[in-house]
């Protein structure tokens, strides 16, 4: 990550929001530590993407805080509350339960959380699945989950840090992907069938992009 310092100013307003945002998540996941030292680890590490990207990092940082707030609960629960919500990936959901948490949070928290927009909840609902139309602060929560300095290091973790202000926020949200889908195939896991939608439409895009 850039080691450059940068002045961030928020409102009185956002900053006693994103301290109760911290309270709750520190209560709600008491009893995951890790996970919760993770998510506060995320949600810095997104504030400074967002700063080095020109995407607003009071929501780049509240969307880390949130962005694993389903994690409280155990698989087999997550499975049962996206049945509850109807949630349909078109294909088994035990299959895919890791991608589950974000997409139950996106539409459980806002009735909690109303003070924050849309564009939190697209980021924290695709922020494992990545979609064909990321948006920037989609990009930097997605990033930003996969390089925070928490998380063990590996050859693709440490070439997208190493991107970080260097590539634009778009390759950098690349590598971050495609590293994630070599991890998956790498360990022999099921790869869901979105997940190949999303890369075949990113590279034509790319491809385009280079034509």
């Amino acid at each position: 990550m850039a080691k450059k310092k940068y002045k961030i100013r928020y409102t009185p307003e956002q900053e006693a929001l994103l301290a109760r945002l911290r309270s709750d998540l520190a209560e709600h996941l008491s009893k995951k530590p890790r996970r919760l030292a993770h998510s506060l680890s995320v949600a810095k590490t997104a504030e400074r993407l967002a700063l080095i990207y020109g995407v607003d990092p009071f929501l780049a940082h509240a969307a880390g805080i949130l962005h694993d707030w389903e994690k409280a609960s155990s698989a087999a629960e997550q499975l049962a509350h996206a049945r509850e919500l109807g949630i349909d990936l078109g294909v088994d959901l035990e299959m895919v339960h890791s991608l589950l948490h974000g997409i139950i949070a996106s539409r459980t928290l806002p009735e909690r959380y109303p003070e924050l927009p849309p564009a939190v909840w697209h980021a924290i609902a695709v922020h494992t699945s990545a979609s064909a139309d990321m948006r920037p602060l989609d990009e930097v929560l997605f990033v930003a989950d996969g390089i925070e300095p928490l998380r063990a290091s590996s050859p693709g973790i440490e070439r997208t840090r190493s991107l970080v202000g260097k590539a634009t926020l778009d390759d950098l949200f690349w590598e971050s992907f495609v590293g994630g889908v070599v991890y998956v195939l790498q360990g022999g896991r099921y790869l869901f069938p979105g997940t190949i939608d999303v890369y075949n439409c990113l590279a034509a895009r790319r491809a385009g992009r280079k034509g």
